[in-house]
């Protein structure tokens, strides 16, 4: 799987999981992450339950439900590789663009970059190789 060709291919919904030091477990829906080369995924997210989970437990797995009929897409397993607060790097590789007033409003912005280590098909357990 050719991961940018497949993101900019194909439109759905993404839901990330991460838990905590626990194992308490969350999730969150999330857009279409970036994508870095061959293994790597980025997500632009706030201050809230997932990244403060990530602060814990650096592995999540990110969901993908391809748009249309049946159960179509993938499963990817992450770790944590890094992140940043580069509001200038965040803001060239946001999406959703709100006024100054209401993006400030929602809270402070992570750059947080994953590698992906092994993507199974949405159903079964067919592992699907990075390329």
């Amino acid at each position: 799987m050719n991961l940018e060709a497949y993101f900019s291919e194909h439109t759905g919904v993404g839901v990330l999981a991460t838990s905590d030091a626990a194992g308490v477990v969350d999730t969150a829906i999330y857009s279409k992450p970036h994508v870095e080369g061959i293994d790597t995924i980025v997500f632009i997210m706030r201050d809230r339950l997932t990244h403060k989970n990530l602060q814990e437990n650096g592995h999540a797995s990110y969901l993908f439900l391809e748009d249309g009929r049946g159960y179509i897409g993938a499963r990817m397993f992450l770790t944590k590789v890094d992140e940043s607060t580069d509001q200038e790097l965040i803001a060239s590789m946001t999406r959703r663009h709100l006024s100054p007033e209401e993006d400030k409003a929602k809270g402070d912005k992570f750059l947080v970059r994953f590698r992906v280590g092994k993507v199974l098909a949405l159903i079964g357990g067919e592992e699907i190789a990075l390329q």
